[in-house]
């Protein structure tokens, strides 16, 4: 795995106890990087921070909801109590809603973006003065292609993660020439326990946390802008929807890439 550049590097991960969090967190600790696990969970980070540590790495766990301004506030203070710099933030921590935007309550809606968007662009907010102040740093926006092109029936997953692909696609070009980079990934469907009882076609099959993960180690190595897991058929899919809004629907359509069950309204 390329991470030569990695060894030592303090590593921020949130959502780090289960899925690409998790993947992500391992994937830069046997890079060589030491990392600073956050989540609600914290049984979970135990031990995923035990993991880590098989391949030499120093871990922190904190426990940390990334809906609450302090608990966010005192994510990034403790790591730099501990570690005195934060290298790069993998801003990961998401939940998924299935529901027809003609069933969906505001109020979910304003959950899901209280996580997926919020949560995400606080994390983002908080470490950029230090990475800023010193001149260098990495921000890793995990969104997902459904943040350039909508997929039913997740209409509120798809606004909080089209709001945040937008948000990282202006942060990137403010912070050009800083020494701060932004990489947003944009995964396609991923086998992760959110995603656990999601049925979808064969074109759009499931890829592994881990194969996301060595994308967000490339993807820091070589300050990339914006990364698509899996490249070939999710990228296929933006192009073409972006020429033709309609052709792009169809082929949604005709390709059954909603999955099942329909919906999951809660």
């Amino acid at each position: 795995m390329t991470g030569s550049g990695l060894r030592g590097k303090v590593v921020v991960v949130t959502g780090a106890s289960s899925g690409i969090g998790r993947a992500s967190a391992l994937a830069f600790a046997e890079a060589g990087a030491n990392v600073v696990l956050a989540a609600r969970r914290q049984d979970a980070l135990e031990e995923v921070g035990q993991s880590a540590r098989s391949f030499g790495a120093q871990t922190l766990v904190v426990p940390t909801d990334v809906t609450s301004a302090d608990a966010v506030r005192h994510l990034v203070e403790t790591a730099l109590e501990r570690f005195g710099e934060i290298d790069i933030l993998v801003a990961n921590a998401g939940t998924y809603l299935r529901c027809p935007c003609r069933d969906l309550a505001v109020a979910s809606i304003e959950d899901v973006m209280a996580l997926n968007f919020y949560g995400c662009v606080r994390c983002l907010l908080e470490v950029l003065p230090h990475m800023v102040q010193r001149g260098k740093g990495h921000l890793v926006v995990v969104s997902s292609v459904d943040g350039k092109k909508g997929i039913p029936p997740d209409g509120a997953y798809v606004a909080s993660k089209f709001a945040l692909t937008g948000f990282a696609d202006v942060l990137r070009q403010e912070l050009h020439g800083t020494g701060v980079h932004v990489s947003t990934i944009l995964p396609g469907r991923v086998d992760t326990p959110m995603l656990g009882d999601l049925q979808v076609p064969r074109v759009s099959a499931k890829i592994p946390p881990e194969k996301v993960a060595r994308a967000i180690v490339r993807a820091v190595a070589r300050h990339r802008s914006e990364v698509y897991v899996p490249l070939v058929g999710s990228k296929a899919l933006v192009l073409v929807s972006t020429l033709s809004p309609r052709l792009g629907d169809a082929l949604v359509r005709r390709l059954r890439l909603e999955g099942s069950p329909p919906n999951e309204c809660r």
